[in-house]
């Protein structure tokens, strides 16, 4: 069971992991040992996600979705399985964790009196810097 918040837990069964070699270097043992894990678990599928949720996490995961709903997740950072396992599984929680959190609603603002006299202000410090550029170009 991987528990990403309170109220979302994803069961084992959901989880699908692969055992593959890992890319990069590591000698003569990176052609023997498959160290690396490829982690897929089906976003469309999963019923342990609310709606918002899948529809945020779509988003969020972008290349790493495929067109089954399919997430896949590869950890090769570490040289064994264990560590290349739990760092998958933590990945997909933190994935799961930003979708869960509900984004910040915009709050249309006003320019303030001020900040619309400075901009005017500079806007014409501006115009008279260019005005007194071209009367002395006239005059040469």
């Amino acid at each position: 069971m991987l528990e990403i918040t309170a109220t979302i837990c994803i069961p084992d069964a959901e989880l699908t992991e692969r055992f593959i070699r890992a890319p990069g270097p590591g000698g003569q043992n990176v052609n023997k040992v498959a160290t690396a894990v490829q982690l897929r678990f089906n976003v469309l599928r999963s019923p342990a996600l609310p709606d918002e949720v899948r529809r945020r996490l779509r988003g969020l995961a972008g290349r790493r979705l495929d067109q089954e709903g399919n997430l896949t997740i590869e950890a090769h950072r570490f040289r064994t399985r264990e560590r290349n396992r739990e760092d998958a599984r933590e990945r997909l929680a933190e994935l799961i964790r930003q979708a869960a959190q509900r984004p910040k609603t915009r709050i249309a603002s006003r320019p303030t009196r001020a900040s619309k006299e400075r901009r005017l202000a500079a806007k014409s410090r501006r115009s008279r810097l260019k005005q007194t550029r071209s009367a002395r170009s006239d005059e040469d």
